[in-house]
């Protein structure tokens, strides 16, 4: 019941035009469309522009916090954000 749409005559006319528009160029496609052409989905080969992931090496705990504002036991201190007491 919910796809039923109430449409007056002007539309209907409107929009049988168009969906045989579409249909017409649906049989294109389908005619040039052959076993032979390999289907795509996109017309230009794409390529992965990432890196590969290598472990690097990494920074300690007293170099991640040593610009930090405020620290404490080893981890970045942030003001609370959610209501709690600070």
């Amino acid at each position: 019941m919910l796809a039923r749409i109430q449409l007056n005559d002007d539309e209907v006319t409107r929009l049988t035009g168009q969906l045989d528009a579409i249909v017409d160029n649906i049989a294109k496609v389908s005619e040039v469309a052959t076993p032979d052409v390999a289907a795509t989905s996109h017309p230009i080969p794409l390529a992965n522009v990432f890196r590969p992931d290598v472990v690097g090496e990494t920074l300690t705990h007293e170099q991640v916090l040593l610009n930090a504002p405020d620290a404490a036991d080893g981890r970045f201190r942030v003001t609370a954000i959610l209501g709690e007491e600070q």
